[in-house]
């Protein structure tokens, strides 16, 4: 299965969602200002790793393309990527965990956490097929060593 919808087009949905149940169902405040300032620190660690995983891949003169990651000339395990097998979806996801505590309000919460599950499905998972199809155990050495998301597999 190829994923159909670009995963920053995933995320920019998410964020406006999250905007618009602020906005419309606040719920309760859970992070008042000025304290939902830090949402920013979150939120720039998750460009930060994001950045230094496309940085990598392209040093490694690899594809960032997520859209056909069959794509992938080399395989790429060291920088930030030996935290997490996904870093720029990670980036991805403290983003809109920087952005909810940013809004402050309770109703954000929901789509982190629904945004991690559908990226997973739709797209970690496709990825991960063609991966494996693509460089075999050397792969599947790398997914015994780093987590999907963060630190090592249990």
């Amino acid at each position: 299965m190829k994923p159909r919808i670009p995963p920053p087009v995933l995320m920019l949905a998410a964020a406006v969602i999250m905007w618009v149940l602020h906005r419309r169902f606040p719920l309760a405040v859970w992070v008042a200002r000025p304290w939902n300032q830090s949402g920013s620190v979150v939120a720039a660690i998750g460009v930060a790793i994001g950045v230094a995983a496309v940085v990598r891949m392209h040093q490694a003169h690899t594809t960032t393309s997520p859209m056909d990651p069959g794509k992938a000339s080399s395989l790429v395990t060291d920088g930030v990527f030996r935290i997490s097998r996904n870093p720029i979806y990670l980036g991805m996801a403290l983003l809109l965990t920087g952005w909810a505590i940013w809004l402050g309000s309770a109703s954000p919460w929901i789509i982190p956490p629904l945004f991690v599950i559908l990226i997973t499905a739709v797209q970690i998972i496709p990825e991960e097929q063609a991966l494996d199809q693509r460089f075999g155990e050397p792969y599947r050495a790398y997914q015994k060593r780093v987590a999907r998301w963060i630190g090592r597999p249990v």
